[in-house]
């Protein structure tokens, strides 16, 4: 059993301040197999309001890690419990709603849908007009540097 509800429940995730994309993108693919965000995407575009953020999270490293399913079968409990015994990354970390144009709606079971920033239904999240969501900004792709002083100490 999971000790700590690492889930985000009635929210939605907001791409990043300095998102470059102004559309949803399709992760790519890299040389070596698929991404943690392309596999994060790949799950959540073709099973919406499947996975909450700690399923997903496991999800994403099993693959991600090539887990034989044989051994999943044997240690699958194991694994899971090992993973979530280091803190994790919330999805606000993802590129998903940080560099490719994607947000992220929890329902109240804590479930999460994939909306492009082109959306309507990105937009509806995004007003929140009946106040029923908690609103995130996904964390900025870089950090802003504070400005720096022309005085000199004497």
């Amino acid at each position: 059993m999971d000790k700590k509800d690492i889930n985000y429940y009635q929210t939605f995730i907001t791409v990043s301040p300095d998102c470059p994309a102004k559309e949803g993108i399709v992760p790519p693919l890299r040389k070596g197999g698929a991404t943690k965000s392309r596999i994060e995407y790949d799950l959540l575009s073709s099973q919406p309001y499947t996975y909450t953020q700690k399923d997903l999270i496991f999800e994403v490293y099993i693959r991600h890690k090539l887990i034989p399913e044989e051994e999943l079968q044997a240690r699958g409990n194991q694994i899971r419990e090992e993973l979530f015994q280091k803190s994790q990354a919330c999805l606000r970390a993802s590129m998903l709603p940080k560099k490719y144009g994607w947000g992220l709606h929890f329902d109240r079971a804590g479930k999460i849908a994939l909306y492009g920033v082109e959306s309507s239904e990105y937009q509806r999240y995004f007003l929140n007009e009946g106040n029923e969501l908690k609103l995130l900004p996904a964390m900025r792709n870089s950090r802003l540097r504070p400005k720096t002083s022309n005085i000199i100490d004497e």
